[in-house]
């Protein structure tokens, strides 16, 4: 309903949005617009509500399209050769990165933010979940730490099985999975990469869910709880994708005394960017957990 009324109120107010792209204006005019906009956007940043971030995204890119009709009707004159390979070629550069922009908006302009689905009371109803983790030369001492998160996991121990998929063939990673009691699974070849050791175990276990853990990730022990439930509501739903957090800070956050007020990499992209994808239901499988 919300975005019903979202693109009606956009196809209402397009002719001012139009006049506010082609009204011409002299340079103090466009000087005290430039900043009215950007004081505008700044003080609308200190608000979390998605109607706001809307207007936001919408100024934005009445802005950088006022730009590019002024660049496409007042600047492309040229007295040489050169000049207009030189003026069309960045022009053209100007119009990918508007184009681009413009893609990203759509892209996130409105994040579908999904809440946990409870799985029901009756454990016996509960899927079975065979557990995956890929390695191939990363160290024992790496994936050691995911397999024993992996086996904290607080699912019914009947309902969950775990496997090391071993690419490197290793007889210490074999004997660790021995030890700690999980399958230990390898295959001939390395066609394929870790889409074919996935492929490969997925022709020797039986699970009804896939659980696949990046062998450098350490799993929070509700993991399965918060991601089973979405499908048993839906039959149709074939993944889900999870976000993921450092222990340590990255560069941005040791270097910089705001450290961790600042979102990092992974917040943008498993935030807006995926969250976008899924309004669209197109978001795709990335590491560490799926």
């Amino acid at each position: 309903m919300k975005k019903s009324l979202f693109w009606l109120l956009a196809l209402v107010l397009s002719p001012v949005a139009v006049l506010v792209v082609i009204t011409p204006m002299d340079s103090q005019k466009q000087y005290i617009f430039g900043l009215l906009s950007i004081g505008i956007l700044f003080l609308m940043g200190f608000s979390k509500r998605r109607s706001v971030s809307v207007i936001m995204v919408v100024t934005s890119l009445l802005m950088s399209t006022r730009y590019m009709y002024f660049r496409l009707t007042q600047t492309l004159h040229f007295n040489s050769s050169i000049e207009a390979i030189l003026g069309m070629g960045l022009f053209l550069a100007e119009v990918y990165i508007w184009v681009m922009l413009l893609l990203n908006y759509l892209q996130t302009v409105w994040p579908l933010k999904r809440g946990i689905v409870p799985l029901p009371d009756d454990m016996s109803k509960w899927p079975t979940v065979d557990i995956y983790i890929p390695s191939y030369n990363e160290p024992l001492e790496v994936v050691r730490d995911t397999v024993l998160a992996a086996q904290c996991i607080d699912y019914p121990k009947d309902k969950m099985k775990i496997y090391l998929l071993d690419d490197g063939k290793r007889s210490e990673f074999a004997v660790f999975a021995a030890d700690v009691g999980v399958g230990y699974i390898t295959r001939n070849d390395n066609k394929h990469a870790k889409a074919g050791n996935l492929n490969h175990a997925l022709t020797l276990t039986q699970g009804e869910l896939i659980c696949v853990f990046d062998c450098d990730h350490v799993a929070t022990r509700v993991f399965l709880q918060a991601t089973v439930g979405g499908f048993l509501k839906d039959p149709m739903l074939a993944l889900v994708q999870t976000p993921h957090y450092f222990y340590s800070p990255d560069p941005f956050e040791r270097n910089l005394s705001v450290g961790r007020n600042i979102p990092n990499e992974g917040m943008l992209f498993y935030g807006p960017i995926q969250q976008g994808n899924d309004n669209w239901n197109a978001p795709f499988s990335a590491a560490p957990a799926r």
